[in-house]
């Protein structure tokens, strides 16, 4: 918009531009791949970070970390969150980026489907913030 206001105002957002809903079987060995589009019109001297958790707030049959999912790296190595439970997606100089949240299921043999948000959300720091759409900040899966 060419407001300065916006200069680091950037946006990070599920590909597609949706919240639909991802099935899955329980025994998948592949890990599950959620794009995510970091929005840049620049490059800077500092890397901004995008933050995402794993919510099951409100849900009947929750899936849980270390039981059901675990959120991993590209190789399959276990990430841990921080104390407050989110993960971060680093987008090194701000630029405009994809990357990818990876997720190991982990063929929990308990029955029925089983639920899990994977949601970004936002991060403002004095230097820069991260938004997010509302139409595609959160990723439910299902887990059958």
């Amino acid at each position: 918009m060419g407001l300065p206001e916006y200069d680091n105002h950037y946006y990070a957002a599920y590909i597609p531009n949706n919240n639909s809903v991802i099935s899955v079987k329980r025994n998948q060995t592949d890990l599950l791949k959620l794009p995510v589009q970091f929005y840049s019109a620049f490059i800077r001297d500092y890397d901004a970070v995008a933050f995402y958790v794993a919510d099951t707030t409100g849900i009947h049959n929750p899936a849980v970390i270390g039981v059901d999912f675990n959120v991993v790296d590209k190789d399959g190595n276990v990430k841990a969150p921080s104390d407050s439970g989110r993960y971060t997606i680093t987008f090194p100089k701000a630029q405009r980026k994809m990357d990818t949240i990876y997720i190991k299921l982990l063929n929990n043999l308990v029955s029925g489907t089983r639920r899990v948000e994977i949601q970004i959300r936002e991060h403002q720091t004095d230097q820069y913030d991260v938004d997010i759409f509302s139409t595609a900040y959160r990723r439910p899966i299902d887990i059958k």
